[in-house]
């Protein structure tokens, strides 16, 4: 039943941006103005993703199948596929409105809660009404043709390259909508966890690690290990040294006491610029951009250290996982929101074409929505087999996705296990989960 997973999948992205429609409405009601590059990109991936793909996907090859299975199929499809027919209609409605000069903000303000109202309705009864009769009623012969098609990856309203469109337009509606503006419905907990962990290479070894500032130990002898392709998590509270000991392997923190060791070789007493051409590359707390410049000498910035042959090329994969980054590409790094500049951050560290990459509290000051682009943008380097050392105060979300985790409380590890086992632990979950 390979199709009704990516129809599931499909339903959590559409209900969130179901549920930021609705609080988006509500910063309106309060007279907040919203960009409306904003609403076009909503109405574009409604378009594109859902009244043109899964849509369609569903009237071609499971609803034909529900309805020969079963004569009380057609109460359900004959409501769904209605509003299926009606959807680009009601998207042309909205988008009239949008552009109309006279247009009263809260007059379409209430047509987005109406909007985003029968979008969770749609998708609840799919969920509890088609979808059950379909696992009761379908053959297995039925659901070889239906999930050979959701799987097709060649073609070209379903296929991978679709995927990645629809993707890309996610993460467009997630780079403008507004900052104060969260999803409410999904959480970063919410992640696939790990499959299983990487068994690579140590790529990254320190014992005994040890910073102070003046008198006060910040790090007391810290033992870890990143292997080639993991991601690991450091997780802790406020004030546990995490920010600390990712300036201490980046070389901008001393070190007094304890080795680091990078592929082998002892770096202890390596410059901070020497540890970038060895591959470190960190996205630090609180994006540290530099304002005044434009995003792509920004990025440009990140790739001192590299051939000046392959900057070009490497910006434009950038561009490619950020789109928005492109978009405003020779504006002020600073006229960035929260969110892009985080974007720019991970961007900017990419673009030193790492071989071991840090991120230090990517999701901080960050609303859920962008919480999530964020994760997801981890998740997609992880995939890809990058090495990651992830600091973050959220641990449950950084934890979900890693291959292991360690636990670290006033400058010390107490705790280390993969990243599920540590999420299953009830001195993590009572001290860091909330639970």
């Amino acid at each position: 039943m390979e199709a009704l997973r990516i129809i599931t999948e499909e339903h959590q992205d559409l209900w969130r941006i179901a549920v930021t429609l609705d609080l988006v409405a509500g910063e309106m009601e309060a007279g907040e103005p919203v960009d409306p590059a904003f609403f076009h990109s909503v109405f574009d991936y409604i378009e594109h993703f859902m009244d043109a793909c899964h849509h369609a996907k569903e009237d071609e090859y499971l609803f034909p199948a529900l309805r020969q299975r079963s004569p009380e199929a057609a109460a359900v499809l004959d409501r769904l596929q209605i509003e299926h027919r009606n959807g680009p209609e009601i998207l042309r409605s909205l988008r009239r409105q949008l552009a109309a000069p006279a247009s009263a903000p809260g007059e379409f303000a209430g047509n987005l809660r109406i909007f985003a109202e029968s979008l969770k309705s749609h998708i609840r009864t799919e969920e509890k009404d088609a979808m059950p009769l379909a696992r009761e009623v379908l053959l297995p012969e039925d659901w070889g043709g239906i999930d050979r098609a959701f799987l097709d990856n060649a073609d070209p309203v379903f296929g991978e390259q679709a995927r990645v469109e629809y993707r890309q337009l996610f993460h467009r509606i997630a780079s403008l909508a507004p900052e104060s503006v969260g999803l409410g419905a999904h959480s970063g907990g919410d992640l696939e966890p790990a499959a299983h962990a990487v068994a690579g290479d140590i790529m990254l070894r320190v014992s005994g690690l040890e910073s102070c500032y003046g008198r006060i130990k910040a790090l007391k002898g810290i033992d870890l290990e990143v292997r080639e392709g993991e991601l690991v998590a450091l997780v802790g509270a406020n004030g546990a040294g995490k920010t600390t000991f990712l300036r201490a392997l980046s070389g901008v923190q001393p070190i007094s006491a304890g080795r680091v060791f990078f592929n082998g070789d002892d770096i202890t007493n390596s410059r901070a610029d020497q540890r970038v051409r060895r591959g470190i590359c960190q996205s630090p707390e609180g994006r540290q951009v530099f304002g005044p410049l434009s995003i792509e000498d920004n990025l440009r910035l990140g790739a001192f250290t590299q051939p000046k042959a392959q900057v070009e090329g490497d910006l434009d994969k950038v561009f490619a996982m950020f789109p928005i980054l492109k978009e405003k590409r020779h504006l002020p790094a600073g006229t960035l929101s929260g969110g892009q500049q985080q974007m720019l951050a991970i961007g900017r560290a990419l673009m030193g074409r790492p071989k071991m990459l840090l991120l230090d509290e990517p999701s901080m000051g960050l609303a859920p929505l962008l919480v999530e682009e964020v994760f997801n943008v981890v998740k997609s380097l992880k995939a890809q087999g990058m090495t990651i050392l992830l600091v973050e105060q959220n641990a449950f979300a950084a934890l979900a996705i890693a291959d292991r985790g360690y636990v670290l409380e006033t400058g010390a590890v107490t705790l280390t296990d993969t990243g599920q086992a540590l999420i299953a632990n009830e001195q993590v979950r009572a001290a860091y989960l909330g639970m």
